[in-house]
């Protein structure tokens, strides 16, 4: 069985799904365990993109355009839905997803490309749909940072989730634009074991960072929500009511919940993970994730990929619509205003030399 790696989430490194050949690790006994505990290091490189605003068709999403700042998430959360994507550069959705990071240093100048155009039609953006655009790195690169100061120049409505407390860096920001309507924020809380959250997500902030978190963006005045995300039933759905009722607390308004869900390389990375980490509710916690899933570990359809079926996700629905209406996290969102957005007069010029002929 593969073991843990200090700060990593996942157990292997499997190549991904479009590669010809297989690529594994394996112990033959003649490894050095010094050799074999040496720390995996993360790698930053640059991603010089075209276009910074992705479109999204997916009717069960929630939004229509994203900006992902980063593409591997050093977070390291065992169970994200995102790990798939670095196969499509080669990589593995394993540690590769969580070491290898990719970053836009022109993520500021698109923007400001694309919100320029005269036939651009001003829509909500959500930041971070894919992976965490306050990971570890962003300390380095400041590329949310940059992106958010677009955004406030252009007056541009956006929405951003995380689990970490580098969101509160820039309540400057979001604050001014929560206050006038043209932010909103999550913040995603699994649980509140601290333990627990080492495992699953060995290098996001702690429960209690994320609290922080989300007090800090209220105080500034951006409206702000909790995310229980992912439900994982036998493993954290008991902390339901907990996390609500802590976020509450703290400042949130609203709240929302995903049940876990394992597509493509996720499914083994996670039970691998499960086995190693939880081996003691691991046969559990996948037999009550497949109640959820129509006997699968996934089940792709767009109407129920985000809460599941059965008797296990009604109860959770259950559950979570209770305590949503407990402590007052059920209110209906207020839709952010688009009426505001204007490209600045310094902006056109500048933005000229870039043009690029259609």
């Amino acid at each position: 069985m593969s073991k843990a790696i200090n700060g990593r989430g996942a157990r292997s490194n499997a190549s991904g799904r479009y590669e010809a050949d297989r690529r594994e690790a394996y112990d033959d006994g003649w490894t050095d365990q010094d050799e074999a505990a040496a720390p995996l290091r993360t790698t930053l490189s640059p991603e010089h993109a075209r276009t910074i605003i992705a479109k999204n068709t997916s009717p069960d999403v929630g939004f229509d355009r994203s900006i992902n700042p980063y593409k591997g998430c050093e977070h390291g959360c065992i169970y994200c839905y995102a790990r798939p994507s670095h196969a499509w550069m080669g990589l593995s959705p394993g540690l590769d997803f969580e070491s290898r990071i990719f970053f836009k240093p022109d993520a500021a100048r698109l923007l400001e490309q694309e919100l320029s155009k005269p036939r651009y039609v001003c829509r909500r953006i959500h930041i971070g749909g894919n992976t965490d655009p306050y990971q570890p790195v962003e300390r380095e690169t400041h590329s949310t940072r940059s992106i958010l100061e677009v955004m406030q120049r252009f007056n541009h409505p956006f929405s951003i989730i995380t689990k970490s407390v580098l969101i509160a860096r820039d309540a400057d920001i979001l604050g001014d634009m929560g206050k006038r309507g043209l932010a909103s924020a999550f913040v995603s809380i699994t649980t509140l074991d601290r333990k627990l959250a080492r495992a699953m997500e060995p290098r996001a902030s702690t429960p209690a960072k994320r609290l922080e978190a989300i007090s800090r963006l209220a105080d500034a005045g951006c409206p702000v929500g909790v995310g229980f995300a992912p439900v994982i039933p036998g493993l954290n759905d008991h902390e339901l009511e907990a996390v609500l009722e802590a976020a509450q607390k703290a400042g949130a308004t609203s709240a929302m919940y995903v049940t876990l869900r394992l597509p493509l390389e996720i499914k083994d990375l996670f039970r691998e993970w499960l086995a190693d980490a939880r081996p003691d509710r691991a046969a559990r916690v996948m037999s009550l994730i497949r109640q959820t899933r129509g006997g699968k570990d996934y089940d792709p359809d767009w109407s129920q990929r985000m809460k599941g079926t059965g008797p296990v996700a009604e109860l959770i629905a259950t559950r979570f619509r209770a305590a949503a209406r407990r402590y007052g996290l059920d209110t209906p969102r207020q839709a952010l205003d688009l009426t505001q957005f204007r490209v600045p007069a310094d902006a056109r010029p500048q933005l000229d030399l870039f043009d690029i002929p259609a």
